[in-house]
């Protein structure tokens, strides 16, 4: 008699970015969402709902910050407009999340509500 398999348990995706300045960081951030998310541009497929884990280096701060999220957002390949492909990742609603949200906000204090556009909205 054979052993049933055993379900494989998708792990989290890892992803690293770097963004290195404040218009680029501007466009890609999400604030409309409650805990704070960011546009990574990447060609893997990622569906809705999927767990990521991000390393976020910011400008100058050789700090990578880890950073648990969920895709939102979906940008696919030839989208409309010659949007970048991509996912946009709301942060967890943790500590790690939260910091970095507020970190982000520091860094674009004043920027937030202009009416540049971004990868997003």
């Amino acid at each position: 008699m054979s052993e049933a398999p055993k379900p494989s348990v998708a792990r989290p995706s890892v992803l690293s970015l770097n963004i290195n300045s404040k218009s680029a960081l501007y466009a890609a951030y999400m604030p409309f969402l409650a805990n704070g998310g960011i546009f990574v541009p990447t060609p893997r497929v990622h569906a809705l709902g999927d767990e990521v884990f991000m390393l976020l280096q910011l400008m100058d701060d050789p700090t990578k910050h880890p950073v648990a999220a969920t895709v939102v957002w979906v940008t696919p390949h030839g989208a409309q407009g010659g949007k970048t492909q991509g996912i946009g990742v709301h942060f967890s609603s943790d500590e790690s999340g939260k910091a970095l949200r507020a970190r982000i906000e520091q860094i674009l204090a004043g920027h937030l509500g202009s009416n540049r556009p971004t990868h997003t909205l």
